[in-house]
């Protein structure tokens, strides 16, 4: 401290502190060797608090408000230094101030995953994170348990160890709650509110209030989550073979207009009956079609099934209704060979009667 702060600091007889930083909790005011004048005025603003330390012990504690440092007004000052006439001299004490405010939205969450198990899943890692706010309750304890004889504590020397707080306690309370992981976001009210009852006491240990505390997401591990769409996509698509016939019908649309002629959207269309059929076999757990089935009863006949021949493959069974939208289509022309329950062997689709008005025989080309 220079001369000129020296002698400033001998007529000043105003201990104030003027807060604006958004993350000092304790601020030490400075004064030359702690002298304070008799009668100097204290002035402790909203959200603040003024501690009188002497000799590393805490004396008076002032609350917001303008105080004039007496005798009268410093008790156990009084008492700690021994003037049972009054003192009208300078006198050294340290004077603390300590904000008393919310400090909100601070972060917490996991580092590191959790691992829990789950009724459906089984074992899954979890992720949380979440805000909370917190503020000084007892600025006395708060400087005997965290500060010390820090003259600038800021809220970074307390943080990480109420974060490391927050997730034991949580990880704890979420292992033991073994709500499912799809049950989680329905949760989120209550597992904050059951967190901030379970590490009040522990804050209050370090003269620290938890006024909120929110749990705001819970997440699996990204390739969980990509199944977990995956699965749902599949609830949404409903009849998966349904699905994958009307999947098959357009890739077989797409075959026949292909500009490539006949051949390609030939090899297309064997391509998509092959795949059908195959998706078939293995949603039904079969390595073949059923090959023959009871004759259907007296009218009956929109039950038939029909199986498709295409490249040395064949596909099916297909509904009669799948059957005439594929002609219709052009992805089954007369040539195509078809069977169907009851038939000896393969035939052309030109042959079925019930397909005749579809497959109309090519008109003779315009005399020249």
């Amino acid at each position: 401290m220079t001369f000129l702060e020296k002698a400033a600091a001998e007529f000043i007889d105003i201990i104030e502190w003027t807060d604006d930083s958004s993350d000092t909790m304790v601020w030490r005011f400075p004064r030359y060797e702690n002298e304070i004048k008799y009668g100097a005025q204290l002035i402790a603003r909203q959200s603040q608090a003024a501690v009188f330390v002497n000799m590393g012990e805490i004396a008076d504690v002032f609350t917001a408000g303008m105080h004039q440092l007496t005798t009268g007004n410093l008790p156990l000052l009084s008492t700690l230094m021994g003037w049972k006439y009054g003192f009208h001299s300078p006198f050294k004490a340290e004077v603390y101030f300590v904000n008393t405010r919310n400090f909100t939205n601070l972060k917490w969450g996991t580092s590191n995953p959790v691992m829990l198990r789950d009724p459906e899943f089984g074992p899954v890692r979890m992720r949380a994170f979440g805000t909370y706010v917190v503020r000084v309750s007892d600025p006395v304890k708060f400087i005997k348990e965290i500060v010390g004889t820090g003259g600038h504590f800021t809220l970074d020397g307390v943080s990480d160890q109420l974060k490391n707080l927050i997730v034991t306690r949580f990880s704890d309370m979420l292992g033991e709650s073994k709500i499912p992981v799809l049950e989680l976001a329905a949760n989120y009210n209550e597992l904050s509110a059951y967190l901030t009852g379970k590490i009040a006491p522990e804050f209050q240990e370090y003269g620290l209030e938890v006024t909120k505390l929110l749990v705001e997401n819970i997440s699996l591990p990204l390739e969980v989550e990509e199944a977990l769409d995956k699965k749902s996509s599949m609830g949404i698509i409903g009849n998966l073979d349904n699905f994958l016939k009307f999947q098959s019908a357009n890739a077989m649309e797409a075959a026949a207009k292909n500009p490539g002629g006949d051949a390609s959207a030939g090899v297309g269309m064997g391509m998509g009956f092959a795949m059908a059929n195959q998706m078939g076999k293995m949603m039904t757990g079969s390595q073949e079609p059923l090959e023959s089935a009871p004759p259907p009863l007296p009218g009956e006949e929109t039950n038939v099934r029909y199986y498709v021949g295409e490249n040395g493959k064949k596909a099916g069974p297909f509904a009669k209704d799948t059957i005439v939208a594929y002609m219709k289509k052009g992805a089954i022309t007369k040539e195509t060979l078809m069977w169907k329950e009851g038939m000896d062997e393969w035939k052309t689709a030109g042959s079925f009667t019930e397909f005749a008005p579809l497959l109309k025989i090519t008109p003779p080309p315009l005399p020249e």
